[in-house]
């Protein structure tokens, strides 16, 4: 079935045809799966989207199946074993970042209950749709996320990546009108 998507989705492989149509813009509640989006994002951060969505599964390997207790209890030894994978983003900053951000993660969910009860309290729990069209990469939401995560501790979460980071957990509804996703 030929179905209308956004605009730039269009002509793309099918790994992201495949994350357009069943991920990207879905309303995300569970702590797992809003941490593992987190992780990507922030090795996304420089970088285009189909990369990480190509290196996904090796990500998902090396990280232990995001695995958010381990991924706390990474060492110096495991640091080294992530920057040595040739199938993941090798970027010292954004690995010791990755264990950092863990570790605030895990702080946020015994401060809110659960990081998703964190996260959707700056919308109200509400999706937001995005009636302009004009692509934005950041916003107000994105502004205030991103300043209290940094203010926590967090790294690799300026404005432009928690915007993104928001429209691939469905926070943000960004499909176009046209799209059948919207």
């Amino acid at each position: 079935m030929n179905k209308k998507r956004c605009e730039y989705f269009a002509d793309k492989e099918d790994i992201y045809i495949e994350y357009h149509d069943n991920e990207w813009g879905t309303p995300v509640y569970d702590d797992q799966k809003l941490f593992e989006m987190l992780l990507l994002e922030c090795f996304q951060a420089g970088l285009s989207w189909i990369t990480i969505l190509k290196k996904r599964e090796h990500f998902r390997e090396a990280y232990d199946d995001f695995n958010l207790e381990k991924i706390i209890c990474y060492d110096e030894n495991k640091i080294e074993e992530l920057m040595n994978n040739k199938l993941i983003i090798r970027n010292r900053r954004k690995i010791e970042a990755s264990i950092n951000n863990a570790r605030i993660f895990k702080d946020i969910q015994k401060e809110f209950g659960s990081f998703s009860d964190y996260l959707w309290s700056f919308t109200d729990n509400k999706v937001l749709k995005d009636t302009d069209e004009n692509y934005l990469t950041k916003s107000n939401t994105s502004d205030l996320l991103s300043k209290d995560l940094k203010k926590r501790g967090m790294k690799f979460v300026g404005s432009v990546t928690i915007y993104s980071y928001l429209e691939a957990v469905g926070i943000i509804n960004n499909h176009t009108h046209d799209c059948y996703r919207y």
